[in-house]
């Protein structure tokens, strides 16, 4: 599986290092996607990138719909909100062929400024 697969930085400042950068081509066999990475992607890429389009937003509408009190309310919230996500059925499915459609769209509209 791992041959197949492909790994997404989102460059986080504490990330973004050279100790992370040879761990992921190490792991990922320069086959991953980031700022300056094998595959250079700009940072936090709202366009295509799954967790920006749609994970981290509906993420943070169920963690934050009410105001947080406390850290430990905070972390119950993301327990749950974790599970509520990972308990839709074929959400990740959807994801995955929104983000293909999302690469096809782009690979399109390339072509047609190159024509």
């Amino acid at each position: 599986m791992q041959r197949y697969m492909w790994f997404m930085h989102d460059v986080a400042p504490a990330q973004f290092s050279l100790e992370v950068h040879n761990h992921l081509n190490v792991t990922y066999s320069r086959k991953w996607i980031g700022r300056t990475a094998p595959v250079a992607w700009p940072p936090r890429s709202p366009d295509i990138n799954p967790c920006d389009f749609f994970i981290w937003g509906h993420f943070k509408s169920l963690v934050y719909a009410t105001p947080v009190n406390t850290p430990e309310d905070l972390i119950a919230r993301i327990i749950v909100a974790e599970a509520d996500i990972k308990s839709i059925p074929g959400i990740f499915e959807r994801v995955r062929e929104s983000f293909i459609r999302r690469c096809k769209l782009c690979n399109d509209v390339s072509q047609q400024l190159l024509l």
